[in-house]
């Protein structure tokens, strides 16, 4: 039986799958990175939005 997960926990795994491949692959541009977490982790328009902005919140706290 498939499990049903919420948006939220779809968000941050894909947030967290997008940190380990820039991690594992840096020169890997942000628009590829959402792209392809869109698509594994089957997300809106909406929730990859907000997958971007979390993204690029968290990279600015890196940089600080």
């Amino acid at each position: 039986m498939a499990t049903v997960m919420q948006h939220e926990e779809l968000v941050r795994r894909a947030l967290r799958y997008m940190v380990e491949r820039r991690r594992e692959c840096p020169g890997t541009s942000t628009a590829e990175l959402l792209d392809s977490a869109g698509v594994r982790f089957n997300l809106s328009p909406l929730d990859q939005e907000a997958l971007e902005r979390l993204f690029s919140r968290q990279a600015d706290e890196a940089d600080a």
